[in-house]
């Protein structure tokens, strides 16, 4: 008799885990990442498409429309693009990454300078020319975007300096 207790709680345990697995599987498969991407994406093809003094309608033809345009000396075009992971359909999706960039124009409506910014370590970074911006009404536009820490006066173009008083954020 005892060894007929031992083979069916054997019996039982063996039955608890076939009807187990297929139940944590299940939960693990809800775990996997979604990666969204949103905005402009745009390869480096494209980008060999507009070589400096390139027109602004080539701009247009090879990247489509900015997702938005800024006037610091002379125009430039913006293509924003982001990357948002989400493990849970609940949850609120998180930044992952995010890149902007940016075509510049001279006053002859031809492009000066392609920059495509993000940032590192902090930083806003434009992984073509290899540098870190520093300073500039562009820079504190990029700046804001990028890190999420925008003022009032930021769609407008403005630092805190050109404002009255100069106040910070």
């Amino acid at each position: 008799m005892g060894n007929n207790l031992k083979i069916m709680s054997g019996r039982r345990l063996a039955l608890a885990v076939v009807i187990a697995l297929p139940a944590i599987g299940g939960l693990t498969g809800c775990t996997t990442e979604k990666v969204m991407r949103h905005g402009a994406i745009i390869n480096s093809d494209q980008l060999d498409l507009i070589p400096v003094g390139s027109s602004r309608d080539q701009v247009l033809l090879a990247l489509g429309s900015p997702s938005t345009t800024g006037q610091f000396k002379t125009e430039v075009f913006y293509y924003i693009s982001q990357t948002r992971t989400k493990r849970y359909t609940y949850q609120k999706a998180r930044i992952k990454d995010q890149q902007v960039l940016s075509v510049y124009f001279d006053d002859a409506n031809t492009v000066s300078r392609v920059a495509k910014y993000g940032l590192q370590d902090g930083k806003v970074f434009d992984f073509i020319s290899r540098t870190t911006s520093t300073s500039g009404k562009d820079y504190t536009f990029l700046n804001q975007l990028l890190t999420g820490r925008a003022s009032p006066n930021a769609a407008l173009g403005q630092t805190a300096q050109d404002t009255p008083g100069g106040g910070g954020f």
